[in-house]
C-alpha cells in the first residue's frame, strides 16, 4: 500500500515502520503523507490496542531528508506553512491517537525524527539509537513541535539546555532524564513486549488511563474528566472479566476482535 512506510497488524497491535534505511529513514514530501495516513489507518482500526513506531534498518528517522526538500526561496510563506504543517500532523496524529503509542529508537531520531519520537507515550532506546534536537545548528528553531514537547516531559531547564545546545542525548542519559524507559538490544522486540503487557490489561481503562495524563489540564477538568472515563471503564465487560479474575486468582481471559 505504501512506498516509504510499512503498515503491519498482529495481535491487536499496529506496527508503523519508517522504510527508507538507504537515508536512515529521512522523511521526503511521499513519506509524510503515507506516515499519517498510516497513523490514521491503525487509530480508526477497532482491532488495534497499541501503536509501535519504529525505523527500518540501523535508523529510526533522521529528519528530513535534503535531497527532496523544496527551494525555500522559490515559496511563499503559505506554501511553506502548508509543507510544515504536514510534518507538524504527524506528532498531532501521534499525540491524539487513543491508543498507547510506543517508539522503538534503534538508531538517529534527529530533528522532526526526534519530535515523532518524543509524541510517542512512551520509547525504548536501542543501543545505537540517540535522540537530538539540532534544528538550532543548521539555523532553524524546533518547528514540529519539540520546544513544546520536551519541556512537558522533563521540565524547562533541562529542555532548553537539549533545545539551544542542539546536543545528542544517547540512550542511557535518555533513561535518566525520564524520556525513555529502558535501553534493550533489540529496541523493537522489547518495545512489542511492553505492548503485549499492555494487550494484557483491560483495553478501555489502558486507552482512558493514557487519555487522562495530559499535562495541560486544570486539576478540575482532571476531575470532570476522569468521572467520565471511570463510569465508562465500570460499565465495560473487560472491567467486569479482570474483578472476576482478580477474585479467583486467573488470568483474565478477555473477548477481544483481533
Amino acid at each position: 500500500m505504501y512506498e516509504d512506510v510499512r503498515y503491519e497488524t498482529e495481535a491487536g497491535i499496529a506496527t508503523i515502520t519508517i522504510d527508507r534505511p538507504e537515508a536512515y529513514n529521512a522523511f521526503t514530501k511521499n513519506t509524510l503523507v503515507e506516515l499519517n495516513d498510516a497513523i490514521g489507518r491503525a487509530t480508526d482500526d477497532v482491532e488495534v490496542y497499541v501503536v509501535v513506531l519504529t525505523g527500518a534498518g540501523d535508523g529510526f528517522c533522521a529528519g528530513a531528508d535534503v535531497t527532496d526538500m523544496p527551494d525555500w526561496s522559490d515559496l511563499t510563506k503559505e506554501e511553506y506553512a502548508g509543507y510544515l504543517w504536514t510534518v507538524q500532523n504527524v506528532v498531532r496524529r501521534l499525540r491524539g491517537t487513543p491508543e498507547p503509542t510506543i517508539a522503538a529508537v534503534g538508531g538517529p531520531a534527529i530533528g522532526a525524527g526526534c519530535d515523532f519520537a518524543l509524541a510517542c507515550d512512551m520509547r525504548v532506546m536501542g543501543e545505537g539509537g540517540l535522540l537530538r534536537e539540532g534544528f538550532v545548528k543548521v539555523g532553524l528553531v524546533p518547528g514540529d513541535g519539540g520546544a513544546w514537547l520536551l519541556p512537558r516531559l522533563i521540565g524547562e531547564s533541562k529542555a532548553r539546555e537539549y533545545l539551544l545546545r542542539g546536543v545528542d542525548i544517547p540512550p542511557e542519559e535518555a533513561v535518566d532524564v525520564g524520556l525513555a524507559t529502558s535501553v534493550a538490544e533489540d529496541p523493537l522486540a522489547a518495545a512489542r513486549s511492553l505492548a503485549e503487557e499492555l494487550l494484557s490489561l483491560p483495553a478501555l481503562a489502558v486507552r482512558n488511563t493514557n487519555r487522562l495524563v495530559d499535562p495541560t489540564m486544570t486539576f478540575e477538568d482532571y476531575c470532570e474528566r476522569a468521572i467520565e472515563y471511570q463510569w465508562e471503564c465500570v460499565n465495560d465487560p473487560e472491567h467486569d472479566e479482570a474483578v472476576a479474575a482478580f477474585r479467583e486468582k486467573r488470568d483474565p481471559e478477555f473477548d477481544r476482535e483481533y
